[in-house]
């Protein structure tokens, strides 16, 4: 039976399915309105009605999605955890910088297929505004594909193409903010009161400036303050990121209710992951820093109910680049366990990783790693070594504090390290966004700029070691591990990125390289560097999908005790045991065998490198410098 607060439009389109689709609707709808009624109660006053329009939207995209779509939805809810499986295995990219078109796309996955990719995330490709527009972070129309990189129906053609070879497409949506041509934008300067109430303006400063006291800035550099100054309207008009960037009022449900609609448009293209583009930023609250309002977990929750009711192979991956004790929330605690995104950014762990390579030492990884509680069963994290934007230092400083350190003295010290500017480093890193107020230096770079295999080869043999150790560590942690375009074949950075006018005040770019047909030839260049580090990625994924231990549900369990140069991760699953050995030297480290023992592995057998553990004199394997060791338990014969 349809739940009694539906409407009649709703009643109406299920009235027109074929009644085994009409009884999957009305089973998901006895599921999950629960979820939606509850989400949409915490954040408006009207749920009942708000409810219903998100059902009716739920309702339209249903009976428009296509059947291998419809089988797409049966096959994931008869395996809810296979985003958790070992063998997921990320890259993600720019369309135009990859394969110049989707059309592009599309024919070369060879190169994705051979590094073991069952993910693909496409940097934002829906219909940006002219001009700069924060790499395609400024949408004009979310219903249109950008111009030169193909069409709807080509995004519709790749996503089927992909999910042909196993590969599950992921498309960003930008949450916070639209351009400032957008057509809601476009209609609120018009004067159209509809449209106003979308977004945040104001008459003149005094709200602004009571915001801005607890506002931190994005953009210090090119777009300082929160808001702006909008000529047409004669107003101020809340803008985080760019002024020509206008934020969204998600108090208002219409706002909500335009948004699902565009979730399921594009699942119904195929995208089975959207990323939740600025997130932390949806809900603004006076006297706070406007991250991280509880209200936000309440909207993702009204979002991913309606699209579990019309699409649920559909999964959420929130963009919250927020410190380490807000990030759990956006995977779900308390009422919103299991109820928000599936999949987040471990942000803290890839700080950790750049904070050990630089340091030689585990201690703050160690301490700031096992003080994470567990990930809720539902959910998973994304792991990186890199992704398109700058690198910003979040040391917490309690977690900095716990070890003596000064949080604010490490993230100075991290920013010298990978700008080259500290003695001895062998990054080639360029600073993004430095703050003379705070100190702040954010670092752009590519992993192999940012580990000695830069422009200038300060360091190659190191930077081999480094390159493979950072991302058998993103690998080994679980959840899904995503390489960033170009890092695989060890790409040094984009030298002529500042030749295009729009980006030339945006260093960013030089990370963002251009992956040609000559570079993916390139790789089969023996002893080439793209060779290489392409052959230890492609390795670490390969074993990676065989070792059930890596299961995302598996426990991460970092051992706070090892010598300081080590960090020791084990990973518990009914299949076995596994024990991470990573050495973040440039010496060799030993480590008790018999300790291998202790952790559940009493025949142990390193298979990631398949390095022979010779025991020596004093009960100790030793690893080599910058080594990975993915350590189980031989097999019964």
């Amino acid at each position: 039976m349809v739940h009694p607060t539906v409407s009649d439009v709703t009643r109406e389109i299920l009235a027109e399915l074929p009644a085994h689709r009409r009884e999957t609707f009305e089973l998901r709808l006895e599921q999950w309105f629960p979820d939606l009624h509850d989400a949409v109660t915490a954040v408006y006053p009207d749920p009942d009605g708000v409810a219903a329009g998100l059902v009716d939207i739920a309702a339209r995209a249903y009976a428009a999605r296509t059947e291998d779509l419809h089988r797409l939805d049966q096959r994931r809810l008869l395996e809810p955890d296979w985003f958790q499986q070992p063998d997921m295995f990320g890259y993600a990219c720019y369309v135009d910088r990859y394969g110049q078109t989707l059309r592009g796309v599309g024919e070369r996955l060879d190169h994705l297929t051979d590094l073991g990719v069952t993910y693909l995330h496409l940097m934002p490709l829906l219909k940006p505004r002219p001009g700069d527009n924060d790499g395609g972070y400024a949408v004009m129309d979310y219903r249109a594909v950008r111009e030169d990189l193909g069409t709807n129906e080509d995004l519709r053609t790749l996503a089927e193409t992909l999910r042909g070879r196993g590969i599950s497409l992921v498309v960003d949506l930008v949450l916070n903010h639209v351009a400032r041509e957008h057509e809601w934008a476009v209609k609120a300067r018009a004067g159209d009161p509809k449209y106003r109430d979308y977004f945040l303006i104001y008459p003149d400063r005094t709200t602004p400036d009571s915001y801005e006291r607890t506002l931190p800035e994005v953009f210090p550099d090119f777009a300082p303050g929160s808001f702006t100054f909008d000529d047409e309207l004669g107003e101020w008009v809340w803008t985080t990121f760019n002024e020509w960037q206008w934020d969204l009022n998600w108090a208002n449900p219409a706002v909500l209710q335009e948004f699902a609609s565009t979730v399921l448009h594009l699942a119904n293209l195929g995208v089975e992951v959207l990323r939740l583009d600025a997130i932390a930023f949806l809900w603004k609250r006076l006297g706070t820093n406007c991250q991280n309002q509880p209200e936000v977990h309440a909207v993702t929750q009204a979002l991913r109910a309606t699209a579990r009711l019309a699409a649920p192979a559909t999964l959420f991956k929130a963009e919250a680049i927020v410190g380490p004790r807000d990030l759990l929330p956006y995977l779900g605690q308390g009422r919103h366990t299991g109820r928000v995104s599936d999949i987040a950014y471990h942000n803290s762990l890839m700080v950790q990783v750049w904070s050990m390579l630089a340091t030689g030492s585990t201690a703050l990884a160690r301490h700031a790693l096992a003080s994470l509680p567990p990930t809720p069963p539902s959910g998973t994290w994304v792991t990186y070594v890199r992704c398109h934007d700058d690198i910003g230092w979040a040391i917490d400083d309690g977690d900095a504090a716990s070890l003596g350190l000064s949080g604010a003295g490490h993230r100075h010290f991290l920013a010298d390290w990978y700008s080259g500017e500290f003695d001895g480093s062998w990054a080639e890193g360029l600073v993004f966004q430095y703050n003379p107020d705070t100190g702040d230096r954010r670092i752009s770079g590519t992993a192999a700029a940012l580990t000695g295999l830069g422009p200038s080869r300060l360091d190659p043999d190191g930077a081999f070691g480094r390159i493979f150790l950072s991302h058998a560590i993103i690998a080994g942690w679980g959840g899904i591990p995503v390489v960033w375009s170009g890092d695989e074949l060890g790409s040094p950075g984009d030298p002529n990125w500042a030749d295009e006018p729009a980006r030339a005040e945006d260093n960013r770019w030089v990370h963002r390289p251009r992956v040609t047909d000559a570079d993916r030839a390139g790789r089969f260049e023996q002893g080439s560097d793209a060779q290489r580090v392409f052959d230890g990625i492609a390795r670490i994924a390969k074993v990676r999908a065989g070792l059930p231990m890596l299961h995302a549900e598996a426990p991460v369990d970092v051992q706070t005790e090892s010598d300081d140069g080590l960090l020791v991760v084990r990973r518990r699953h009914p299949s076995g045991t596994l024990v991470g050995l990573y050495n973040v030297t440039d010496d060799h480290r030993p480590f008790p065998h018999a300790q291998l023992i202790e952790l559940g592995i009493p025949a142990p057998t390193e298979v990631l490198s398949q390095h022979d553990l010779h025991v020596d004199d004093t009960g100790s394997v030793w690893l080599p410098p910058y080594a990975a060791w993915w350590i189980v338990d031989s097999p019964r014969r």
